[in-house]
């Protein structure tokens, strides 16, 4: 397909009766190379699935339509989306939708994976679509994003600098942040009056503890409420500030705007009462062991019966709210065993003595903080297999309309999924889930 040109676009425009808008932020790329250089930071291959937020007349998607598995297009302007949808009809592989992407469903998106994103985002809620579709819990494994280059700024910002703040720690505190290149106001259609930059964001994978985010989004929101004013008279009541600011190695006098990523997440850590914040499982935990029957014969430790395949003790919750949607949570990057995987809404082994009624109620109150008086329904039994790691499973279901809250060093994140985009997940990436949530998600499914 060859690329358009700026004169092709224009009458494209015209076609669509599409005068472009200021109050929309409609600055159409006209730049063929421009385009395809764009479309090379993706570092696309044929297994990637993108989506692209507004597309526009598509000179950015035509350099990827036949390159990858799937091409998602999410174009707010209906006449443009109509445009979309005529051009690429040919093309199995490209789905357009009529849509906000500051308002977009993203857990329509995680059954796609791999899956990167592309965006020449609009000038007047870029920051909105940014937050909506990038803030974690999100499904993609490289974004490039063209905006103004004052929010570029302001996303790659370091501590000290004017353009530092809450949008710069949010991003960098799941991305890393580098802006490529300057594009110049003659690239687009019609000429804006500021230049524009292409940034490529990388997942953040490392060189951070583990850390409540939203409780790290509240601080930050509070120490940038007047930027100029010192922190401490900002934050709620916490721990010993000077204690606190000396272990930061930081003035007792300090600004939000002096403080590194890595000290606003110490700073984080150190306001975070949950008692498991530094605990995703202990090895010295004693448990029951069982036999075929579910009968004790003794006791070892997780460790022990870890290692040497005993039968045990667990229990599995599937947690519902009132739309039927299903609370799953991705296991943190510090447990033992199926790291970084999605999992049941909560899950966990039995200790040496306790029922399996007992385990359930305090496995919803340690991992998500919801409590019950009474224990959840019991749903199904699973007898033990490689898949639940020799445990006998009893699947518990439970209704949850309440907020949520789980210790950092179990649960990395939490999401409810509606169940059709679950099963069309698994099916198309069980390799996501750890195995244990697959057998329970089978069985509840032949219920």
């Amino acid at each position: 397909m060859a690329a358009m040109t700026g004169r092709e676009i224009r009458e494209a425009l015209l076609h669509a009766g599409v005068m472009p808008s200021k109050q929309l932020g409609q600055n159409f790329l006209i730049d063929p190379n421009m385009a395809r250089w764009i479309v090379a930071q993706l570092e696309i291959t044929a297994d990637d699935a993108v989506v692209e937020v507004g597309p526009g007349t598509g000179a950015l998607s035509e350099h990827l339509v036949g390159q990858v598995r799937r091409l998602i297009l999410i174009e707010f302007d209906a006449r443009l989306a109509e445009a979309l949808k005529e051009r690429f009809r040919e093309e199995p592989s490209v789905e357009v939708h009529h849509a906000d992407g500051a308002k977009f469903d993203g857990r329509t998106l995680f059954k796609h994976r791999p899956l990167k994103f592309l965006g020449n985002l609009p000038y007047s809620c870029g920051g909105a679509i940014l937050k909506n579709l990038l803030s974690r819990p999100h499904p993609f494994a490289r974004a490039v994003i063209m905006l103004q280059k004052e929010v570029i700024d302001r996303l790659a910002a370091q501590p000290g600098t004017k353009d530092y703040g809450i949008l710069s720690l949010r991003t960098q505190a799941n991305w890393e942040v580098k802006p490529l290149r300057t594009v110049p106001p003659d690239a687009f259609y019609p000429q804006p009056k500021i230049d524009s930059t292409v940034a490529v964001l990388t997942p953040r994978t490392s060189g951070l503890p583990v850390f409540d985010y939203r409780l790290f989004d509240e601080l930050i929101r509070r120490g940038f409420a007047q930027r100029r004013k010192q922190l401490k008279k900002q934050l709620p009541d916490g721990p010993p500030w000077e204690k606190t600011t000396s272990l930061l190695g930081v003035s007792a006098t300090v600004r939000g705007e002096e403080l590194t990523l890595a000290q606003w997440v110490d700073l984080t850590r150190a306001y975070d009462p949950h008692p498991l914040m530094d605990v995703p499982q202990k090895a010295g935990e004693i448990f029951d062991v069982v036999n075929a029957n579910d009968e004790v014969i003794g006791t070892a430790t997780r460790a022990e019966v870890h290692a040497q395949m005993l039968l045990h003790r667990a229990v599995h919750v599937f947690v519902f709210n009132k739309r039927g949607d299903l609370l799953l949570q991705k296991r943190s990057l510090l447990k033992d065993l199926c790291r970084g995987l999605w999992d049941s809404s909560v899950s966990g082994h039995l200790d040496a003595g306790e029922s399996y009624d007992a385990a359930a109620v305090r496995e919803l109150a340690e991992e998500m903080g919801i409590t019950m008086d009474c224990p959840p329904e019991e749903i199904a039994r699973l007898t033990p297999c490689p898949e639940t790691g020799w445990e006998h499973v009893r699947l518990y279901r439970a209704r949850h309309d309440g907020n949520i809250r789980f210790p950092s060093a179990e649960v990395e994140a939490a999401l409810w999924f509606p169940l059709g985009e679950i099963a069309a997940w698994v099916a198309g990436r069980p390799s996501d889930f750890a195995p244990g949530f697959l057998k329970c998600w089978e069985k509840f499914n032949s219920l």
